[in-house]
């Protein structure tokens, strides 16, 4: 199976943490030239510290000035782009939905979705500028949110199921000439979001964290959380040449989770 990055020019967002950071991470590994972004600049510096291969920028993709600047910098540092992965996002709040602030839906849905767009419009020129048969690949991040739809967060939810439909519509309308778009689903990834969102959640219902950590385990048939790593290789996969013929799909990285709580 060949996953080699050899060549490709890839483009992260919010790449300086979390999943974004081990999808870069292993971009690299494979031979990849890199670049990411990211709204938080103490994350950006730090990457810059221990990875100074990876070129960065500072911006918040739900700015269309932000993006337009990224964008610059992606031609001035890689010279084209071959792979795009929108992986910006936040978790949005943890209420009824008669409890949500407009303004804390306006900004789930700016960052989560408008913020894929926003990259993917000027994405797409640099990918046909590869011609056919080199092609390209567009990855956008989803979750499982964006299968069972989650209580509670329906900012979160909403944006994750657009997710799934702006893939599989841009893949056939990209497929013609040689790109092909994914989402990934991640389930319950283990890290420090998910620690914010079971805390959250928690105060909700009365319970420990802990206690709603365990709640959360007995949704997933596996009863463990994902890591940032097994995104970031179906990434690779989605990217290389090992899934060269995958487009349109929208594929669950979760331990088999059954239902959201």
């Amino acid at each position: 199976m060949n996953t080699s990055a050899q060549g490709l020019r890839v483009l992260v967002t919010a790449g300086a943490a979390g999943i974004g950071r081990a999808i870069a991470q292993t971009f690299v590994v494979n031979g990849a030239r890199v670049h990411i972004c990211d709204v938080a600049k103490p994350a950006l510096e730090a990457c810059n510290r221990e990875q100074p291969d990876i070129s960065c920028s500072l911006a918040d993709v739900s700015r269309v000035d932000d993006v337009a600047r990224l964008f610059a910098d992606v031609k001035r540092e890689l010279g084209g782009l071959d792979v795009l992965v929108n992986n910006a996002g936040i978790a949005g709040p943890t209420a009824k939905v008669e409890d949500i602030e407009p303004a804390d839906w306006e900004r789930c849905i700016a960052v989560d979705l408008n913020g894929m767009f926003y990259c993917t419009r000027l994405a797409m020129p640099m990918l046909k500028a590869n011609g056919r048969e080199r092609g390209g690949s567009v990855i956008n991040l989803s979750s499982v949110a964006g299968r069972l739809g989650f209580g509670m967060r329906t900012p979160y939810a909403a944006a994750k199921w657009a997710v799934v439909g702006f893939t599989k519509s841009l893949a056939i309308e990209a497929g013609p000439d040689g790109i092909r778009v994914n989402c990934i689903q991640p389930g319950d990834v283990e890290g420090e979001r998910i620690n914010r969102v079971i805390e959250a959640k928690a105060a909700t219902f009365g319970r420990t964290p802990e206690q709603q950590k365990q709640v959360l385990l007995e949704t997933i048939s596996l009863q463990t959380f994902v890591s940032p790593q097994d995104i970031a290789n179906m990434a690779l996969f989605l990217a290389t040449d090992a899934g060269k013929h995958i487009s349109g799909q929208a594929l669950s990285i979760c331990g088999d989770k059954q239902r959201a709580i």
